[in-house]
């Protein structure tokens, strides 16, 4: 499958390559437009390079992104004329992925017109002016092959005594839309992530605008590069939050983040604005123990708690522990009808139990905070491993709602708790508390699983205190019923109706669950294999729910049944599919390449050794496909080693003569070439297809080695 997910993303996406000097272009045309063909002195006429490629080719916007070169504009002009930057149009976003390998990049695709202002100079005379400029650009095709072009181009307007559109002004108006608005104050806004421990941070930008789904294009690297891929942030409404990763460069962390924000940029028509976004400067890491302000700041951790106080609250009216707490509350209530201010104090001793077993939660969430190092939530949430586990979590959090299984308590803890519990006064409403919350644990409701999510994730002090918000929702309606006893009478009577409500409580997980594989999910086939095994694991909680738990034959088999479905599912998707414990971007080490010349390969034949050669651009993106995908892996580097053979690489970045001329020897209008030699010196090399595969590098490899 991941043969064919790469062979299909190459094909249906531009992919930039160089060329060899002296080949022939055609595959764009470029003519030159002006808005007017008269104009006054001292007025401005936009002028237009119109690109227009062959089908299936495209090139590069002012920032080609991982791969891909922009197109150049350079101007010859009379005196009295000056042009301005040019204005690009919005580009598209491609994403190229195979396995753990991606790269994006930015560009046009069938027609484009880049923009430039012309400035003409107030005492001009009148008169033809005639205009010219030289164009470069890198045209790539869809089946791999990717040329630089350039052209000449020219044209004449005319300086009067009045303005004149010329045939071309209704196109140059429909580009001019396109281009990426310059609002003076945008409203949007930048801020860092969190904290800085090396070369990698996530910088989230904040944008007021409904245009969704939304993107932010970054222009040229300068001291840092900000990455292509982008994150969705949860957004209060009529806004937008991006995250995205930043990667620092030589110098400081960068003061601004400069480009364009794209809404509606899986439309044909979207829309953009230019942004310069101040950042603060960088914290630097606190050490181990000091406090620290929330991850997401001091807005975000207030709607957490109001989530985690809510979610308390809703606790009570679970099947699990409205039962149970509305006879006791019931109980101890009656046993002081006389004297209400006993009432109240043993309501605030239940709310203290409560509260000192939600402490005592607290503490263990602190402890596994420390043993597993996690820092914030935005960190832990870009964790593929975390965002794993918490799409299982949410989705049999869904099922045990729904009632496929169920999660209890063991008879003997919960017959101690309830014998301590059923003692009256205040060493029985204290328990009383206690056991509420032990109750509580297996369930779960809408808005507590997000706010304890985020309280592990924590610093200890914002942990303590959403915990201490949920324990406050959960105690607040009794303690609020032992100083009003009358409102005893409103309680929601056990019944029928807390069973449905339980059902329909588990759609908002399972609303989460989908959500959350669309978060972990780095291409389609991720997501397929990911929603797999969550069926799987359906599979298996019904299993246990039906004839483990509620069955009354052949629970050993039952049990077994459920434990080979999970570990099936686990071993052939999760390990062998998905290699869900691999770091997103593992660092691994790789081949040792050599500089390439003709007299070093030679020279290592004539030593014994079989010869790969990869003639490459760092502007071709299936050179790194080819090399991340089929080079740049376990087995080719295992083969290389075993047979003793030199690894070249040829970088045709800057068109080498001596590359050139090997490509043409070979028949190859470009690169990527990928060439094996045998270890003896009067056999030919073997020319590998364009886009590779690990079986045919292996196969060359071990026919070069006899």
């Amino acid at each position: 499958m991941k043969r064919l997910s790469l062979l299909f993303l190459t094909v249906f996406l531009a992919l930039p390559q160089g060329r060899p000097q002296g080949f022939a272009l055609g595959n764009t045309q470029a003519r030159l437009l002006f808005s007017a063909e008269t104009a006054k002195p001292g007025g401005t006429v936009w002028a237009g390079v119109e690109l227009k490629m062959a089908p299936h080719w495209h090139t590069y916007w002012r920032f080609g992104g991982d791969a891909g070169i922009p197109t150049t504009i350079t101007w010859t002009l009379p005196h009295g004329a000056t042009a301005g930057d040019i204005h690009w149009p919005i580009p598209q976003k491609q994403t190229v992925k195979a396995g753990d390998f991606s790269l994006v990049t930015y560009g046009y695709g069938n027609r484009v017109v880049l923009l430039t202002p012309i400035q003409l100079d107030a005492g001009l005379r009148p008169g033809p002016l005639q205009l010219s400029a030289a164009l470069t650009w890198l045209e790539c095709e869809d089946k791999g092959q990717c040329v630089p072009g350039k052209s000449e181009v020219s044209g004449t307007i005319t300086v009067g005594g009045e303005d004149k559109p010329s045939p071309d002004a209704a196109l140059i108006e429909q580009w001019r839309a396109r281009l990426p608005r310059t609002d003076a104050a945008a409203p949007a806004a930048a801020r860092w992530g969190g904290e800085a421990p090396g070369d990698t941070r996530t910088v989230i930008i904040d944008w007021e605008s409904a245009d969704k789904p939304a993107d932010f294009y970054p222009y040229e690297r300068q001291s840092a590069g900000v990455q292509g891929a982008t994150e969705s942030l949860p957004a209060p409404p009529g806004h937008i939050r991006l995250g995205k990763i930043v990667k620092k460069g030589e110098g400081e962390w960068p003061e601004h983040l400069a480009g364009i924000l794209v809404g509606k940029c899986d439309s044909p028509n979207p829309v953009a604005v230019e942004v310069n976004l101040p950042l603060p400067k960088p914290s630097v890491p606190m050490p181990k123990g000091g406090a620290a302000a929330p991850a997401g700041g001091w807005v975000s951790l207030v709607i957490k708690l109001l989530s985690a106080f809510l979610g308390g609250l809703i606790l009570n009216v679970m099947p699990c522990v409205l039962p149970v707490i509305a006879l006791k509350v019931l109980g101890f209530v009656n046993q002081s009808k006389e004297a209400p201010a006993r009432v109240r104090r043993l309501g605030v001793v239940y709310g203290a139990g409560v509260l000192a077993s939600f402490l005592a939660l607290a503490g263990l969430a602190v402890g596994g905070q420390r043993a597993g190092g996690m820092a914030s939530w935005g960190d832990v949430f870009r964790n593929p491993q975390f965002q794993l586990l918490m799409t299982v979590l949410m989705a049999l959090i869904a099922l045990n709602l729904f009632g496929v299984f169920e999660i209890t308590l063991g008879a003997g803890v919960m017959g101690s708790a309830a014998g301590l519990a059923s003692k009256p006064g205040y060493s029985g409403a204290f328990f009383n508390g206690l056991l509420a919350t032990l109750l509580a644990t297996p369930c779960t409701a809408p808005f507590l699983g997000p706010a304890v999510a985020f309280a592990f994730t924590q610093p200890p002090g914002v942990t303590v205190l959403v915990f201490l918000a949920a324990g406050l929702g959960l105690a607040f309606p009794f303690v609020l019923i032992c100083w009003q006893p009358r409102l005893l009478q409103a309680l929601p009577k056990p019944g029928a109706w807390m069973e449905k409500f339980k059902i329909a409580m588990g759609f908002p997980m399972l609303a989460t669950a989908v959500w959350l594989v669309w978060v972990t999910s780095r291409n389609t086939d991720d997501a397929l294999w990911l929603e797999l095994f969550l069926v799987i694991l359906a599979l298996a909680a019904w299993i246990w729910g039906a004839f483990v738990q509620r069955g009354t034959r052949r629970k050993g088999l039952a049990v077994a049944l459920s434990l080979l479905l999970v570990a099936a599912g686990y071993g052939a998707i999760l390990e062998h599919e998905l290699q869900w414990r691999l770091p997103a971007n593992a660092q691994r080490a790789g081949i040792d390449w050599k500089v390439w010349s003709l007299e070093a390969v030679e020279q290592a034949r004539r030593d014994g050794h079989p010869v790969l050669v990869d003639f490459t651009a760092r502007s071709c993106l299936t050179c790194k496909l080819n090399k991340g995908a089929s080079l740049e892996i376990d087995q080719t580097r295992a083969k290389l080693k075993e047979i003793g053979a030199v690894a070249f690489e040829a970088d045709f970045t800057h068109e080498d003569p001596a590359i050139a001329a090997e490509l043409r020897r070979h028949n190859s209008p470009g690169v990527p070439l990928v060439l094996v030699y045998s270890k003896d010196p009067n056999r030919q090399p073997q020319v590998l297809p364009t886009i590779l595969s690990p079986a045919i590098v292996l196969a060359a490899l071990e026919q070069a080695a006899r």
